[in-house]
């Protein structure tokens, strides 16, 4: 391949439309060694440690996280130098591979168009069965609306966590910095329990979660809100003052501001009572109180298109941006 094309090639704006590609057609891969789940073992190894010698408190919970961030960025960029040692295309296909590896949009896709059919043929242990690949809440409680709603809820905030957030970092710091938020996100989803358990030991990567998705879900909210007004189905006018209204009810610092978008835009209600390990975890609704409550299988849909047009137009503008203004990530390939 000649120097021009390798130079394309290796663009982040051809890269990052690459990578989204890859995803929309294939999916995330499912095997043993998938990059998140080999952070995952390697975490549980750390903390298992940790613990055998007394570092079960918040500092332990600090030094966890930095080991994990400090053994992800060595063997990925060590990878990548060994490889590009090798040759330019082979450090190129790594960091292909991590990215693909590292958005989730079409399995997520994937999940609530199974809900959905779930719910159009009135199945409700099958609703609740698929319901509970998505979330972590209990289902034994819910009805349809409830299987609807939280399918909804969970498209909305895993469209901040998985393709939102992972597509802002990789602006500034390449694959890396997918890496690094990935990290962090399996952090939190391992260890950032609010129990007894790991009330202090996940304290640090609770907060370094928020912190990181802070300015990603306040892009969400607004991208959700002006692709919504693109089509008559949606109401963008309401997820954006919904979105802005109903973004602090919940605990979580940023997940509201997707929730509650998507409850504007459908004009539905999101979220009320959800129980964890038997007790009521909070009762709050997001939406206006005319609306109705819950959501059916055409509402899925509806919210997982908006999703997918809503990834399709921010990863559009960003790939526009980079292409135009030449600007070139930290650790880009």
């Amino acid at each position: 391949m000649s120097v021009d094309s390798a130079e394309l090639v290796t663009h982040p704006a051809i890269m990052l439309a690459l990578i989204l590609w890859l995803d929309l057609l294939f999916g995330d891969p499912v095997y043993q060694l998938h990059p998140v789940r080999l952070i995952g073992i390697l975490l549980s190894w750390y903390e298992s440690r940790l613990r055998s010698i007394g570092l079960d408190g918040k500092f332990g919970g600090i030094i966890l996280v930095l080991l994990l961030l400090f053994s992800a960025l060595v063997i990925s960029m060590g990878i990548s130098s060994y490889l590009k040692s090798l040759h330019w295309s082979l450090s190129w296909l790594w960091s292909m591979y991590l990215g693909w590896s590292f958005l989730a949009l079409r399995d997520l896709l994937v999940h609530a168009k199974h809900v959905a059919k779930a719910l159009e043929t009135e199945n409700l242990p099958e609703a609740k069965r698929q319901v509970g690949m998505l979330v972590g809440r209990d289902t034994k409680l819910m009805d349809f609306p409830a299987c609807g709603r939280a399918t909804v809820e969970s498209v909305s905030e895993n469209l901040n966590d998985g393709v939102i957030a992972p597509l802002f970092f990789f602006c500034f710091f390449g694959i890396q910095g997918m890496l690094l938020f990935k990290v962090i996100s399996t952090l939190d989803s391992m260890v950032g329990y609010q129990n007894e358990r790991y009330q202090n030991f996940g304290w640090c990567a609770a907060k370094l979660d928020d912190f990181l998705s802070m300015i990603p879900a306040r892009i969400s909210w607004l991208l959700l809100s002006g692709t919504a007004a693109l089509f008559p189905e949606y109401s963008g006018r309401n997820a954006l003052r919904v979105g802005w209204r109903d973004h602090a009810k919940l605990p979580s610092l940023n997940a509201g501001w997707c929730e509650a978008t998507a409850a504007g835009a459908l004009n539905i209600r999101l979220c009320g009572p959800i129980w964890r390990e038997g007790k009521l975890a909070h009762n709050y609704w997001l939406g206006s109180q005319r609306d109705r409550e819950g959501a059916t299988a055409w509402d899925i849909q509806l919210a997982s298109r908006l999703a997918l047009i809503t990834t399709l137009i921010g990863s559009g503008l960003i790939v526009v941006l980079l292409w135009l203004t030449e600007f070139k990530p930290f650790f880009s390939t």
